[in-house]
């Protein structure tokens, strides 16, 4: 048995649950807030049997995309002036980690 932790952004987390009840997959859903950018994720829980695992991280990989976004930014120029610097970054996507699972009870 295999969990299956995605840590994906919060735009992408509805098709994503969608996605994995459609094949038959249970899952968690939790709020998150984390990444450089501080942003809302979602962490989606999935536990597995070992041959199953390729097929919900496919299923993540198809519904978690990357985008650019304009963040801004201050760099402080003389007299204390701070202007705007908008950046484009890459965010999205999803972090996966698989965790073998000791024990699973019902209770």
């Amino acid at each position: 048995m295999k969990l299956i932790l995605a840590i994906i952004n919060f735009d992408d987390a509805n098709a994503v649950t969608r996605a994995l009840a459609k094949k038959g997959f249970s899952s968690t859903k939790l709020a998150t807030t984390g990444g450089f950018l501080m942003a809302g994720n979602v962490t989606i829980l999935v536990g597995v049997d070992e041959e199953k695992v390729q097929a919900v991280i496919d299923i993540i990989k198809e519904h978690s995309h990357s985008r650019k976004q304009m963040i801004p930014t201050t760099t402080e120029m003389s007299y204390g002036y701070y202007p705007s610097m908008p950046v484009e970054v890459t965010v999205g996507g999803a972090t996966i980690f698989v965790v073998d699972i000791e024990r699973f009870e019902r209770a």
